[in-house]
């Protein structure tokens, strides 16, 4: 079996992934366990998968994740991204237009703002009295 994995790393809210996909029989591992054991909703399956979808190579490629950080929406669209960069890497002539087409390799850089100090919360101030 080969083991030239290609490889690209994924990013969404806080959550990171680091991808490796190699040529095989559709093997798809989340930090060590299967896709829908690992994301448990159909939503975040197909997320997740939806790379290799639209270029219709859902068993031709062994995928293998390792993801951390954020909640689970933020990690199936980390694992999105990082599969979209690798099959771009392996091909990019025949991938690039439709990755991009589908917006799979466009970062989303929307975070959690962080609590100011002296306030309840990032945004919230203190009550305003005229007199």
């Amino acid at each position: 079996m080969s083991t030239t994995y290609t490889t690209a790393t994924g990013r969404r809210k806080t959550s990171v992934a680091q991808v490796r996909i190699r040529p095989g029989k559709g093997v798809f591992l989340v930090n060590e366990r299967e896709v829908g054991e690992y994301f448990p909703s159909e939503e975040w399956r197909r997320k997740a998968e939806s790379p290799l979808v639209v270029v219709d190579k859902r068993n031709t490629f062994d995928v293998h994740v390792n993801v951390k950080g954020g909640g689970l929406t933020g990690q199936a669209g980390a694992v999105a991204m990082g599969i979209a960069r690798a099959l771009v890497v392996l091909d990019l002539d025949a991938h690039k237009p439709a990755m991009r087409s589908n917006g799979l390799l466009t970062r989303d850089a929307r975070m959690k703002e962080r609590k100011k100090y002296g306030r309840r919360g990032a945004r919230r101030a203190f009550q305003f009295s005229k007199r």
